[in-house]
Order: structure tokens, then sequence, then C-alpha cells
């Protein structure tokens, strides 16, 4: 199984890989999605729905931004550990 890097760096881009993580988990890749440096600007009923839909398909979310550790269950991580896990992922997408 493939293992993909999405990383969001972009406040504007969440909701694209958001998307972008959901179809590779659809293509029966194994997906770790990274929110980089900013908390989630809007966080409505759909994203977080499909938040969950990430989390029940076994995706991983990261953030290295504590509100988003803290609001909304993503797993902390460091910038060091970000390079483990890109140096480690097959395919790496940034947004």
């Amino acid at each position: 199984m493939k293992t993909a890097a999405v990383l969001i760096r972009d406040p504007e881009q969440q909701y694209e890989g958001l998307r972008t993580s959901l179809g590779l988990l659809l293509e029966d890749t194994l997906v770790q999605m990274f929110v980089l440096h900013h908390e989630i600007a809007n966080m409505d009923e759909a994203y977080r729905d499909n938040m969950e839909f990430i989390d029940e398909m076994e995706g991983e979310r990261f953030s290295n931004h504590s509100a988003n550790v803290e609001k909304y269950g993503f797993k902390h991580v460091t910038m060091a550990d970000v390079a483990e896990k890109i140096i480690a992922a097959d395919v790496v997408i940034p947004f």
C-alpha cells in the first residue's frame, strides 16, 4: 500500500487538502494529513464530517498548531516528525 503525506500550509487551501486526502483514502492509499502553522480557519459541519470520515477510513491527522490538537483531535507533530514522515512517504502533496 502506498503512503501519501498531504501538507496543508496555506489556510486558503484547507478544503482542497482535505478533499485530496479523502480521495486518496478511497483509492486504497494510506494518508497522513498535516495542517501546519495555522488553526483550521472554517470548521463548519461539512469539514468536521469529512475529518471524521478520514478517521473512520484509518487516515491520520497531524498538526503542529496546538489549537488543532486541543479543539479538533489532531495528533501533535513537530517539524522534525513531519520531516521523517514525508521522507518515508511514497507521495508528498503540498498545499
